[in-house]
């Protein structure tokens, strides 16, 4: 079909039904987001300082659910209880990321402890800055989160674009109802405070686009969806031509071009082009964070500006925080992105595709 198209359903595990949201836009998965029992981003605990970890700068915490590790610790002592929220996903065998720089988000606001100000996102026209601001300022007139010592700003986002000014007022008011409830909640022992959003409200706070939505249960599998996560489990994508072929190991994720059949001398930019405008979405629709090289079909040096404009315009229509680093001595290519998911590898299973 064409548009987009999100399904909300649940698939088989070996514990029960996992949530699971998918984003499909003409029929091509866009988007894909499936449970686990790790500790999701957003989470927000009432920590303890345990031990500092003085050659890498940072200190491990006590927390309900395992050891969490906090980079640039200043004047934090072991025993002092703090706030922190899950910034992504631990590899294996490592320490919770976490920050005490907490942001509340929601699908209109994000609430911002400590960074005082009212913001509009700047994909906002300008007709309608003015009248948000003023909403913003109706929502929040007398509202705890902007008073103290230590207030909280606001970022009105641009899904508050045309968007129903009740809705988005309500949603303010309940994302600093939420943040002021965390924050007058700092002391005591360690204890989990918010949960993570889920796939489901993660699609719904993040997936603004206009779409149609299904709900009902088996509607992954009625609009082929199941099929489309299925090839995921093959490292081979095919491109114009030719294909990548996405693999990842402990240390880093390996991104290798062919240029297939095509012996044109156009032909290795041309994959090259086509790989970076599709990385941004094979990398999220896999999971995949870390260290990526790209070992990219032989071109002319002449045509690395072209090949670098088209990476970066890709990646700036992708959410996770990812660094061009540049090119290495051997003419690949190297990107350092965050690890905001788990591997999808990791997270399928036998029952989910069956």
């Amino acid at each position: 079909m064409k548009g987009h198209l999100i399904l909300l359903d649940h698939l088989p595990g070996k514990d029960g039904p996992v949530e699971t949201a998918a984003l499909l836009r003409d029929g091509h998965l866009e988007d894909l987001l499936i449970d686990s029992d790790a500790p999701r981003p957003g989470t927000i605990y009432r920590a303890r300082a345990d031990r500092p970890v003085k050659g890498q700068g940072g200190m491990f915490l006590e927390t309900p659910d395992g050891s969490a590790f906090l980079r640039q610790v200043k004047g934090l002592s072991p025993g002092e209880p703090l706030l922190v929220q899950v910034t992504g996903y631990a590899s294996d065998g490592k320490a919770i990321p976490v920050t005490t720089r907490l942001l509340f988000k929601s699908r209109y606001a994000i609430v911002t402890p400590g960074a005082p100000g009212l913001n509009v996102s700047r994909q906002i026209d300008e007709e309608d800055r003015d009248a948000l601001l003023e909403l913003a300022h109706d929502a929040l007139d007398g509202h705890p989160i902007l008073a103290g010592e230590d207030p909280a700003g606001l970022i009105l986002r641009s899904s508050c674009a045309g968007a129903d000014p009740h809705e988005v007022a309500q949603d303010i008011r309940e994302t600093a109802d939420l943040a002021a409830q965390v924050l007058a909640d700092a002391e005591g022992p360690p204890e989990k405070l918010t949960e993570g959003d889920g796939p489901h409200a993660t699609a719904w706070r993040e997936w603004t686009v206009e779409a149609q939505i299904d709900t009902a249960p088996g509607c992954l599998e009625h609009h082929g969806a199941l099929e489309l996560i299925e090839a995921l489990r093959s490292p081979i994508v095919a491109i114009s031509p030719g294909h990548m072929a996405i693999e990842a190991t402990r240390a880093l994720v390996a991104v290798d071009v062919n240029t297939g059949g095509d012996t044109s001398l156009a032909a290795g930019l041309k994959a090259n082009l086509a790989m970076a405008r599709d990385l941004p979405r094979q990398l999220r629709l896999r999971g995949l964070g870390g260290i990526i090289t790209l070992d990219v079909a032989p071109m002319p040096k002449k045509d690395r500006r072209s090949f670098e404009g088209a990476l970066r315009a890709a990646l700036k229509t992708d959410d996770t925080e990812t660094v061009m680093a540049g090119w290495t001595p051997l003419g690949l290519y190297e990107l350092q992105r965050k690890r905001s998911r788990l591997p999808l590898a990791a997270l399928l299973t036998k029952e989910m595709l069956e």
